[in-house]
């Protein structure tokens, strides 16, 4: 999408444009991820809260997310103008400043933690608080543009919102969310590796580490099939609870093979000079599909054994 296409989503009245911009300031998409991974370990997490509780647990964990997406947006301000990929965010398109970003992470980033606390207890708004503050100065700050490890030790802070969500609900750490956070931890490497195979010009014009532009994209297709593979492994901890049941095997299974087979055709494919991988695109949105449908496994495997 060109930068006029973009302009054009936005509203001609200042006030509407610049929440528009808030809003997308807070990657909405990818709080929807953290959202539902987030409600999932509270669904399975033993015992009961009220149901305004659960509500705004969830709110906090959205704000939360949202906190660290903003201030990664102030800080990136520079990659996000060079790449075709998010050269169309509010920032680089000139609909909220680099100042309102930064208020708008550190407000509500101060408003989830609250919420939080006042909904849930203190291990859950610790886990929130360590959450926020680990995506901002282990992932942002310092690993995004120094490692082509970002990704691996990055994804550790999009892997915790279940361990949050069970956390608000019983207030104790279990077998379960911990399947869970590594299930998340290693598909992000694969999943977002993938999304640089397709993008890697971007990356490497603005210079930023990662694994196709450090080593080779044919070097990361095959750490994209090792990570899938690894991934597929950990996919099966959850069923190793008493609480889990058939029904999420077999769904799981059935999701590993097609991710399995997609990883393996993305390493079959030949680079064209100048042209992006578009099997990389394809399993990027096959990656995010996967781990939707395996949580959504656990939930409906959960609700057929009530």
């Amino acid at each position: 999408m060109n930068t006029k296409a973009s302009l054009e989503n936005y509203s001609d009245i200042l006030l509407v444009r610049k929440l528009q911009g808030y809003f997308e300031l807070m990657k909405p998409r990818v709080m929807s991820l953290v959202i539902f991974t987030a409600f999932v370990g509270m669904f399975l997490a033993p015992g009961r809260i009220e149901y305004l509780n659960y509500i705004f647990v969830i709110l906090a964990i959205a704000i939360g997310a949202g906190s660290s997406a903003s201030i990664n947006m102030w800080f990136d301000e520079d990659i996000d103008r060079t790449m075709e990929r998010t050269k169309t965010r509010p920032i680089p398109l000139g609909i909220v400043t680099k100042n309102e970003a930064l208020v708008l992470g550190i407000f509500s980033g101060i408003i989830s933690l609250l919420l939080m606390q006042w909904f849930a207890n203190p291990l859950a708004t610790s886990l929130l608080l360590f959450t926020i503050l680990f995506y901002i100065f282990i992932y942002t700050f310092w690993l995004k543009r120094t490692t082509s490890l970002n990704i691996v030790i990055g994804g550790a802070a999009g892997a915790i919102p279940p361990i949050i969500g069970w956390t608000a609900v019983s207030p104790e750490i279990s077998f379960l969310p911990i399947s869970m956070f590594l299930i998340i931890f290693f598909w992000t490497p694969p999943h977002f590796w993938a999304l640089s195979v397709y993008r890697y010009n971007d990356y490497e014009n603005a210079k930023v580490p990662m694994l196709p532009n450090v080593k080779s994209i044919y070097d990361t297709k095959k750490q994209i099939v090792y990570y899938t593979a690894l991934l597929i492994i950990f996919s099966y901890s959850p069923y190793l609870d008493k609480n889990i049941g058939l029904i999420y095997f077999i769904i799981a299974t059935i999701l590993n093979f097609i991710l399995l087979s997609s990883s393996i055709k993305l390493r079959k494919t030949k680079e064209k000079k100048s042209k992006p991988n578009k099997e990389g695109l394809k399993f990027f949105a096959l990656s995010i599909f996967y781990l939707f449908s395996l949580f959504s496994a656990l939930v409906i495997d959960h609700l057929i054994k009530i």
